[in-house]
């Protein structure tokens, strides 16, 4: 059976990390192929459900490593934009406990610059989800154009978003002020604890999924690091446990869970509409596999998602 089809809006970003010097005075950097949308994308493809990416890829190095990866991972990239512009660096460095500090290197970088022209010219009658957030959302100039591609979307495709929340690139308040609206349009809403901490700081997660319920988005899913997700459905709320894991770094670990998320969902039939069939065990029980899918992308260096096959293998424990 053909899973239904998802499409990813959003960046490819080149993840350069810092490591061991070569010779004194130098600084050598690994670079890997990243970006939350283009994580979720090809998180997807290796889950087996039909991904489609639609990004502005330059002809450049960099744009060039996207490509491979995104086609090695079967990812469908027959609408995305070759772009003049250059691709988006990021530089990371990780603490010890693999959680990554990034500095942007950003202006006028190609995944900002979307116009309604290209958009308009993307077909959706096979999409079941519709996919987007992070920077290529709320970065302009092209930042408008894509919330209307979701909002037109809309009429005849699940919406998910994930804010993402950059502050080194964009101001918080820039988030706080569009979410309302961004979730008006959602049916899923997936962030991360810190991205909660900056969009309404001091908050109990509890109440920040109630406040987004009420601007119109019905499933709220909050990652909580090694203490698993909350889940809220219209109110209904669960908290679901994430496997032990020997973390290598967290790279691209909230981009897996949303890919699981929404996998997860499409095997049950639930996408493709405003989720009026969903029920809490269906979104405990999704959130079960994204934790999975998580804590295997937690598990090895980059953002590197598990294959379809490699679930079956355990995920490495914690040790005593």
């Amino acid at each position: 059976m053909r899973l239904p089809e998802v499409t990813v809006l959003g960046e490819c970003v080149a993840d350069a990390f810092t490591a061991q010097q070569p010779a004194p005075g130098e600084l050598a950097l690994r670079v890997l192929p990243g970006g939350g949308p283009a994580n979720t994308a090809v998180a997807l493809a290796r889950l087996g459900t039909p991904a489609r990416f639609l990004a502005r890829l330059s002809d450049d190095v960099f744009g060039r490593l996207f490509r491979t990866r995104l086609e090695a991972s079967g990812v469908d990239l027959s609408q995305a934009v070759r772009a003049r512009e250059p691709s988006t660096l990021a530089v990371a460095e990780l603490d010890a406990e693999g959680q990554a500090a990034y500095s942007f290197h950003a202006q006028g970088t190609a995944d900002w610059q979307w116009t309604a022209e290209e958009l308009s010219a993307t077909d959706l009658a096979s999409t079941a989800c519709l996919h987007s957030g992070s920077l290529a959302l709320v970065r302009e100039p092209g930042g408008r154009a894509v919330e209307e591609f979701l909002l037109r979307a809309k009429a005849t495709a699940t919406i998910s978003l994930d804010p993402n929340v950059r502050p080194l690139l964009v101001a918080p308040e820039v988030y706080r002020e569009r979410l309302p609206r961004w979730c008006a349009i959602a049916d899923v809403l997936r962030l991360s604890e810190d991205d909660l901490e900056l969009l309404l700081p001091g908050h109990p997660a509890e109440q920040a999924c109630d406040v987004w319920h009420s601007a119109g988005v019905r499933l709220v899913v909050v990652t909580l690091g090694k203490r698993g997700a909350l889940a809220s459905l219209d109110g209904e709320r669960a908290v679901v446990p994430a496997p032990p894991t020997a973390v290598v770094d967290t790279v691209g670990a909230g981009d897996s869970f949303t890919a699981g998320l929404l996998h997860h969902l499409g095997t049950q039939g639930l996408l493709g509409g405003r989720l009026t069939d969903l029920r809490l065990d269906d979104v405990t029980e999704a959130c079960g596999f994204a934790a999975r899918v998580a804590a295997l992308t937690c598990s090895v260096s980059g953002p590197n998602p598990p294959w379809e096959s490699e679930l079956r293998q355990p995920v490495t424990a914690v040790g005593p």
